[in-house]
């Protein structure tokens, strides 16, 4: 069985900049001696559907603008940048960026936390249509769907790291 530094250390950015959520899960006796991604999961995602509201939002806000300032300027962590070139959003033009750039700002303002969508398998046109559509959602409706897509892009991050069931 890993430790809990072990642990944290190795699932501890599953959930963008929020090792919280690994410590837990350790401390809760989640997670015990076969790691597979459906227990781990399960075990991250039982203790971030239990965090305070407050604790989500920031879980929420810890996750980059998708082709926002971070990734220009080359400060997304490795599987942030990873995902987001695998959607081709590394490869903008600059008319595309002006146009994430707008919604990107636009969304903040409405919501209060970035535009969160897992990339894994969408094109920037996807990407943009979910958008342009996600936007006119309530602030609720939005929390809710940006907490879930959270959720997707740990389990998807969880695949590259543990065999599966």
């Amino acid at each position: 069985m890993l430790s809990r530094d072990e642990f944290v250390s190795r699932y501890g950015g599953v959930f963008e900049h929020s090792p919280f959520i690994a410590e837990r899960a350790y401390d809760d006796g989640f997670v015990g001696d076969e790691l597979n991604v459906d227990r781990v999961h399960t075990a991250l995602v039982a203790i971030f559907r239990a965090a305070s509201p407050e604790e989500r939002l920031g879980v929420l806000r810890a996750h980059p603008d998708l082709a926002g300032r971070l990734a220009m300027k080359g400060e997304l962590t490795e599987d942030s940048k990873k995902e987001q070139a695998g959607a081709g959003l590394d490869r903008l033009s600059a008319q595309e960026h002006a146009r994430f750039t707008e919604l990107n700002a636009a969304y903040v303002e409405k919501f209060g936390f970035p535009f969160i969508i897992a990339v894994k398998g969408l094109n920037k046109d996807d990407i943009l249509a979910a958008f342009e559509k996600r936007i006119d959602n309530t602030r609720e409706e939005e929390f809710e769907t940006a907490a879930a897509q959270v959720e997707r892009i740990a389990y998807l991050r969880l695949e590259t790291m543990l065999p599966g069931r």
